[in-house]
């Protein structure tokens, strides 16, 4: 694993984000790279039946294999972009605990943006990412 040169700032002025899975502001040096949405999806690009807790499971194990893709982890990750459909306070609770589950108190910035649907039926949940590879 490469050493996490991430600066995370939650500025006391703010709430504090972590207990929602989040941090205000992450920063590093480094070149920057734009992971596209992913989605709990099969080899072909379908998506995959199943809860919403499934998916979001499945969603970040696809995110993980873009970075791996290109020679990165979860620990280069600055940004987060999440969309869950009927997005209601169970499925923030379960995103949290699953973003907790990855990136322990290292939290990247987030927003989450609740939707009426995604891109194919079926689809509950998508992640997209900016991340940093250290100079």
């Amino acid at each position: 694993m490469t050493h996490d040169v991430r600066t995370i700032t939650n500025p006391a002025a703010l709430h504090d984000p972590t207990p929602f899975g989040y941090s205000h502001a992450v920063s590093a040096p480094g070149e920057v790279i734009f992971i596209g949405g992913q989605y709990a999806s099969d080899d072909t690009g379908n998506p995959v039946p199943g809860d919403f807790a499934a998916q979001v499971e499945l969603a970040f194990d696809r995110l993980r294999s873009a970075l791996e893709g290109v020679g990165l982890g979860l620990e280069h990750v600055v940004r987060l972009g999440t969309f869950i459909v009927d997005h209601d306070l169970d499925k923030l609770r379960t995103l949290g605990k699953a973003l907790h589950a990855r990136f322990g108190d290292r939290l990247p910035a987030q927003t989450l943006s609740g939707v009426a649907s995604l891109a194919l039926p079926g689809m509950l949940f998508e992640v997209d990412a900016v991340a940093v590879r250290p100079l």
